[in-house]
């Protein structure tokens, strides 16, 4: 299964649900795309991304969540291309022995792809215009640092 897809996200081939008895926890986290941003009416958008690396790159995080949380299965994919409101965007899946470890690695595994995998947003506004969105800095030890969390864009900066 490819981790970019041009095509819409299926969440069903993500799961994989009978491969893994031992696994008594799945998290699953699905983005879809919204109607508003910062107080700006979207009507749709479009992402790109370089594609050989940002592929590579969700592939080694998919890894690196199986290692760091001792988790089986994570699957990771995000969309390409142009994208209508309540689109899919990305989608992550995480089984685990246990839920809480399985929520734990699903959230990193989110942020890990959104911090360090070179995908970018153009949204299209109802006036007209478009804009690239300011994504995460790219970083690799954002996990590392506590004081390193993006919230909502309202809300304020909150540190461990």
């Amino acid at each position: 299964m490819a981790f970019l897809s041009h095509q819409p996200l299926s969440i069903d081939a993500l799961l994989e649900l009978g491969d893994h008895p031992e696994c008594g926890g799945l998290a699953l986290f699905v983005g879809t795309v919204r109607d508003e941003h910062l107080g700006r009416k979207v009507t749709g958008l479009t992402y790109t991304a370089h594609e050989a690396v940002a592929a590579r790159l969700i592939g080694e995080i998919e890894q690196r969540t199986r290692e760091k949380f001792g988790v089986p299965y994570c699957r990771i994919q995000h969309r390409l291309g142009k994208l209508a409101i309540g689109d899919l965007a990305i989608a992550c899946v995480v089984r685990a022995p246990h839920r809480a470890e399985a929520f734990e690695a699903c959230r990193w595994a989110v942020d890990a792809v959104k911090h360090g995998v070179p995908v970018w947003k153009e949204e299209f506004y109802a006036d007209g215009s478009s804009a690239f969105v300011e994504g995460c800095c790219i970083r690799d030890d954002f996990d590392d640092d506590p004081a390193h969390r993006h919230g909502h864009p309202h809300e304020d900066l909150k540190t461990a």
